[in-house]
């Protein structure tokens, strides 16, 4: 059987990329340098078997432009994720998400990490 194994993004800082991803809910699994000299952290999900491989390279710019990509999370309640990403200080959009949730089927959110890269928020009871 094939399995996806991990998605690749190219960070400016890898540390702030990791402290982003941990507030998400993230933990630093494996970190090493590439064969190349680029610094990798992988980031798991509890329960998932795929990763997030973050990559820094100091003589590469790590440029998103807006809605190149995104990645996607499912939580089993948004409001209390969203509160609790709010809570460590990070952006939810749109801006009037929880009056939004309130009347909405499907509730979704996006927060952006420090490279420009999406995370959308989906709630998946």
């Amino acid at each position: 059987m094939i399995r996806f194994l991990h998605t690749r993004i190219r960070v400016k800082d890898i540390e702030a990329s990791i402290a982003f991803y941990q507030k998400l809910g993230y933990t630093e699994g494996v970190r090493k340098a590439s064969p190349q000299g680029n610094q990798l952290a992988f980031l798991e999900l509890p329960g998932n078997d795929v990763f997030l491989e973050l990559c820094h390279s100091p003589d590469y710019t790590a440029t998103c432009p807006e809605d190149l990509m995104h990645t996607c999370l499912g939580v089993p309640d948004i409001i209390a994720y969203c509160d609790q990403v709010e809570k460590a200080g990070i952006e939810i959009w749109p801006s009037a998400w929880r009056e939004k949730f309130l009347n909405d089927e499907k509730k979704m959110a996006f927060v952006t990490d420090p490279d420009g890269y999406e995370v959308e928020i989906l709630e998946r009871r």
